[in-house]
């Protein structure tokens, strides 16, 4: 599995079809052991990436077949399907629980600046008219010297609305100078909260 994957982080990029490994990963899926299911997860990520619905299909396939245990292939699918849910498919996010039909309204609240190096809290007040498993995610709008932008999707939290009950979901942020993926820099950063995929609410926090 780890030989085939398309984006191996740590090796050569392979510019096979991605395609040609499912009956490798048909096999190996059903494996008993937890850091070859790891594999597997991360490489249907991997395909993910450019082909989220194959994902999807595959995934419901090997439930059907149940030649892995159940709670191991809820995780895998968790796992393999981490990148298409911060991009919100919807055909991800189904094969999970979370729907997208159901109207969300939301309330975000922000300090008005923050300093790097400490943290941020994003809070967000959320209500729906009917129950509603969520999961709740922020992009962050980086601002970058120059007037560039860039953007990073996190995880806030998941949870059960009940119909008609607010609810309310809160993150610590911190606020790291120098991240090994990204450098924060002074200036208004954006934040878009998202519910199951769907943006519900966003605001500004000037970074100090």
């Amino acid at each position: 599995s780890e030989g085939t994957r398309p984006k191996l982080p740590w090796a050569k990029a392979i510019t096979i079809d991605p395609h040609v490994v499912w009956p490798l990963l048909d096999t190996l899926h059903a494996d008993k052991t937890r850091f070859v299911t790891r594999s597997v997860a991360n490489h249907l990520n991997d395909i993910a990436k450019a082909d989220p619905e194959a994902v999807v299909a595959r995934l419901s396939a090997w439930a059907e077949e149940g030649r892995q245990a159940p709670k191991e292939l809820a995780w895998m699918t968790r796992h393999a399907l981490r990148t298409a849910v911060k991009d919100g498919h919807a055909g991800a996010l189904a094969l999970l629980g979370y729907r997208r039909d159901v109207p969300v309204t939301a309330r975000l609240t922000l300090p008005g600046k923050a300093q790097i190096g400490e943290a941020l809290t994003v809070k967000v007040d959320l209500q729906a008219d009917t129950d509603l498993a969520v999961m709740v995610d922020y992009r962050l709008r980086f601002a970058r010297p120059g007037g560039r932008t860039g953007e990073k999707v996190f995880k806030l939290k998941t949870g059960q609305l009940k119909a008609g009950v607010p609810q309310t979901f809160e993150k610590a942020h911190k606020l790291k100078g120098n991240a090994t993926t990204f450098t924060l820099h002074p200036g208004p950063h954006g934040i878009t909260v998202q519910v199951n995929g769907v943006d519900v609410a966003e605001g500004t926090v000037e970074l100090q």
